[in-house]
Formats: C-alpha cells, structure tokens, sequence
C-alpha cells in the first residue's frame, strides 16, 4: 500500500524537470507514488513526465490544460 503521494506541478520545466524527478526517486523512502502534473507545457515536460512515468511504476503523468491548485488535488 501506497504511504505517501508526491504531486509535482509541471509548466515548461523541461530545463530541470529531469532533475527535480531524479531527486524524489533518489529518496531512501520508497514507498510513494510521485505524480506529474503536466499543466498544458509548451515545451517537452509531457514527454519527459511520460518517459519517466514508462520506466518506473511508481510514477503517473497526467496531462490537462490550466487548472486551478483545488482542481490539480482532485485529480
């Protein structure tokens, strides 16, 4: 069972994007699920969200387009 859920908001971030990911999966604590919120980027942050998501289970990329922070919770 799944203890904690990480949500990273993603807008444009394709510059550290990979790092900021890197970072949480290098965490001696492994039981998290880490979700990208990718908030309709205009760069490749979609497509860095789902590489990564294709590799490790514990990460779910979703993509949607300018919502507010109670939406983004919802999801």
């Amino acid at each position: 069972m799944i203890e904690v859920s990480v949500i990273v908001p993603v807008y444009n971030a394709s510059d550290y994007l990979r790092r900021c990911i890197n970072s949480i999966l290098e965490q001696t604590f492994k039981n998290f699920e880490l979700i990208l919120i990718d908030d309709g980027s205009m760069d490749d942050s979609g497509e860095i969200c789902d590489e990564f998501a294709a590799i490790d289970h514990r990460i779910r990329a979703v993509s949607y387009t300018h919502l507010t922070l109670p939406t983004i919770l919802r999801v």
